[in-house]
């Protein structure tokens, strides 16, 4: 009765437990089994209007009460999004610069300088 259907189900746990070992199998198998759960869980409750209709409430309310730290949020990272996109050109230009050599930068300086006669 020592099927080589018996010894493969012999070897199932090992098996499993060399595949599990590996990050990417963790990872995948956390990554369906949150799917699975999300899916069956919030599947059913998103689709009653009335679930939407308090979620929309909900999220109305909280914009409202939260209306000045939301706009103030915003505006600070949109000045920080400038700044860092400004912060990047001139990084861009030093390392255009840099990489044209000195050969670019003798005649730049030559132009730059006062002519005297």
């Amino acid at each position: 009765m020592n099927t080589p259907m018996m010894d493969a189900a012999r070897q199932m746990p090992h098996m499993m437990n060399h595949m599990m070992a590996h990050p990417l199998s963790t990872g995948a198998m956390m990554a369906a089994g949150g799917y699975a759960a999300g899916k069956g869980l919030l599947g059913g409750l998103l689709r009653n209007p009335l679930v939407m209709l308090a979620a929309g409430v909900a999220a109305g309310y909280l914009l409202f009460r939260y209306q000045k730290e939301i706009v103030e949020t915003a505006t600070k990272l949109s000045g920080m999004g400038k700044d860092f996109v400004l912060q990047q050109k001139e990084n861009l230009e030093d390392l255009l610069a840099e990489a044209k050599g000195p050969e670019s930068a003798a005649p730049a300086a030559a132009a730059d300088a006062p002519h005297q006669e």
